[in-house]
């Protein structure tokens, strides 16, 4: 897009581009006292984007408005067209933030056919960001197809950081969060979702989920069933003035949203698998069961595994006990192999 010259008049909401290329913010794009950004290439310093063919990863609120950053509201008024899930959605939300600039729709339905359109504009140079309905794009979202292709293509790719429910959610729930396992929305089928619930049931990190409202219900009444009464924050309405964290388990949780129904999305921080219980490790009766299955005509990798299987204890350390017991003049002559 070339820039105006300073006759003309600039779209509403927009910023003056005129230093945008000597790497200088534009006035009012930096707050008050705020030091001069110096850029030392087209790139990466407040004031030095957008540049042509890349394209930008813009975090745009969760809730609270005040949340969008300089660098994003002066990323989002330069570019050429803004790619987002729902153009109305979108429009509203920039309009409410003074930001006008040409809008396309990029969502799961429309994907096959645009995606190549966009890329196409990246490599004739067009400045183009992408937005989520709310928070980073990439996440459970159409953006992620987007910035792979981009990537296959070689064009650039440059996120401008912004709010996360993940993360949001997440260092708020007093959970551990040094090691934690997003899954964002599980399937909406109930068979489905409950085989995906077996498959973390043993997972010893903090999960995050995201949920419908509609669904949540059953989401936690499975989580009861198949995970057991956890740790779990289920967040709502974050950064907003109503913000909301319930729990402090899935069974109070559960108890909360059966009289108060949930509205808008949630994002679930749920405690990991505790850790198992180890059995009691008796050589002696080992010994005696490790006999036993030899005596019954099993090899010892079969012995090995059968006890395994029952007592809950290695199978390789119940195989070096056999080896031990070998190595000590133990089944000397023994047929067994």
């Amino acid at each position: 897009m070339a820039a105006p010259s300073g006759d003309e008049e600039l779209p509403a909401g927009a910023l003056p581009p005129g230093d945008i290329h000597r790497g200088e913010p534009p006035l009012g794009a930096l707050p008050l006292g705020a030091p001069e950004a110096k850029a030392a290439s087209s790139r990466g310093a407040l004031g030095a984007e957008p540049a042509a063919g890349v394209l930008y990863l813009v975090g745009t609120p969760i809730g609270n408005l005040a949340d969008l950053s300089p660098r994003a509201r002066l990323v989002l008024e330069q570019v050429d067209r803004i790619a987002c899930e729902d153009t109305r959605h979108s429009g509203q939300l920039l309009a409410r933030l003074g930001i006008r600039r040409p809008l396309l729709s990029f969502h799961q339905h429309n994907q096959a056919t645009r995606l190549p359109e966009l890329l196409e504009a990246l490599q004739r140079g067009e400045r183009l960001a992408v937005i989520s309905d709310a928070g980073l794009p990439g996440i459970s979202d159409p953006g992620e197809p987007l910035v792979a292709a981009a990537r296959q293509a070689g064009l650039e790719v440059v996120c401008i950081p912004g709010p996360c429910a993940v993360t949001t959610a997440l260092v708020s729930s007093g959970l551990p969060s040094g090691r934690f396992c997003f899954e964002g929305f599980l399937a909406a089928k109930p068979s489905q979702r409950r085989r995906q619930l077996q498959e973390l049931a043993a997972e010893p990190r903090t999960l995050v989920l995201f949920e419908a409202p509609h669904r949540l219900i059953a989401l936690l009444e499975d989580l009861l069933e198949l995970l057991g009464d956890r740790p779990l924050r289920v967040a709502r309405e974050l950064t907003k003035r109503h913000e909301q964290q319930v729990g402090p388990t899935v069974a109070a949780a559960l108890e909360h949203f059966r009289r108060v129904p949930p509205l808008g999305e949630c994002t679930l921080v749920l405690g990991g698998a505790p850790p198992a219980a180890q059995p009691a490790w008796n050589e002696a009766a080992l010994r005696a069961e490790l006999e036993a299955l030899l005596g019954g005509g099993l090899s010892k990798r079969e012995a090995a595994r059968n006890l395994a299987e029952r007592t809950g204890h290695s199978r390789r350390d119940l195989y070096a006990l056999l080896h031990h017991d070998s190595a000590s003049g133990d089944h000397e002559g023994s047929s067994h192999a």
